[in-house]
């Protein structure tokens, strides 16, 4: 049987040979029925891998958000071990404990010191805002669907894609 890319230069060839004024009509009706019932057969077949593929994927899916999930909780679990902890040598006046396998201590955050921002930019002086130029992209479809000429835009042409059922 021949694979898909063999299949496709088989049907480049009959369709020069279906060009062609010199080759008889049961020629080509014969050499279309083979090649008919082998792509769809590997249509099949390649149909078949890409649903099993799919349904694999789904199951990775499926144990990446159970992991996540677990991930999660144990993340939340220790950051509440650990203010728990600090909270309790805050209270005693302890920094520093030292145990026979840890050094835990508490201590200062380094870095930028945080800051608060009012969310109402509105309160914020503009001498401390930015403003980014964003392009208007509804705006410029809606010119180009128009027929309109832009320099600086056009409208891509739409994709295709494989549907199995």
């Amino acid at each position: 049987m021949a694979t898909l890319y063999e299949l496709t230069d088989e049907y480049r060839m009959l369709l020069e040979m279906a060009e062609d004024p010199d080759i008889d009509l049961v020629t080509l009706n014969d050499t279309l029925e083979g090649l008919t019932g082998e792509i769809e057969d590997k249509a099949e077949g390649y149909a078949c891998v890409i649903k099993e593929l799919e349904a694999e994927a789904d199951k990775f899916d499926a144990e990446i958000t159970r992991l996540t999930l677990q991930r999660d909780r144990y993340t939340s679990q220790v950051k509440r071990m650990k203010e728990t902890l600090m909270a309790s040598m805050i209270a005693m006046g302890k920094t520093k404990i030292p145990t026979a396998h840890f050094k835990v201590s508490v201590a200062s955050n380094g870095g930028l010191q945080p800051l608060f921002v009012e969310p109402d930019l509105s309160k914020v002086p503009e001498e401390y805002q930015i403003r980014e130029p964003k392009a208007d992209n509804k705006k410029i479809r809606d010119a180009l669907a128009k027929g309109e000429d832009l320099a600086f835009a056009h409208l891509e042409p739409r994709g295709q894609h494989l549907s199995i059922r």
